[in-house]
């Protein structure tokens, strides 16, 4: 008889700060444990896997505009609660670094080195006007069927 990984899927809906810590705290811990993990990025998610810089790709007005108002990456994620217009997140990642506790971006990194499947909703990416250049490298791009396939494997199912 074959033993087979356990499976843990998160959903990241949010895009907070400290929601998309959360995440990936709960990703790297699960895929420590030799869990196979997927995390599935939409609406506002996607912004985690935003890169820093700007990427020229060609858009019509409303994606522009989408995309000058959207944050761009995980180092410009506000907080849900108490961001006091930007300064919550910037004490949040001193304490954090306070206390040698990894940076968002450096949680991202992680993930990616264990193997955690980092997955773009395409659907989401169509209304939002964002193209895959714009995202981070090595990730995958899938609709909600896909998502729904590794979910009904898995044993854990977070919606962050």
């Amino acid at each position: 008889m074959e033993n087979k990984k356990e499976q843990t899927t998160i959903v990241l809906f949010s895009g907070d700060l400290d929601k998309a810590i959360a995440a990936f705290i709960i990703a790297n811990g699960a895929a420590a444990y030799d869990h196979d993990v997927t995390i599935f990025f939409t609406f506002w998610g996607l912004n985690t896997l935003r890169k820093d810089e700007v990427v020229h790709v060609k858009k019509g007005f409303l994606e522009k505009a989408f995309g000058w108002m959207m944050p761009r990456g995980a180092k410009k994620l506000g907080l849900s609660k108490m961001n006091m217009m930007g300064m919550g997140p910037e004490m949040i990642k001193h304490v954090m670094k306070k206390h040698n506790a990894l940076s968002l971006p450096q949680l991202i990194e992680l993930a990616q080195e264990q193997g955690v499947k980092l997955v773009a909703c395409t659907m989401t990416m169509d209304l939002l006007g964002l193209k895959q250049e714009e995202l981070l490298d090595g990730i995958e791009y899938a609709g909600v069927a896909a998502y729904l396939g590794d979910a009904n494997q898995a044993k854990v199912n977070l919606f962050i």
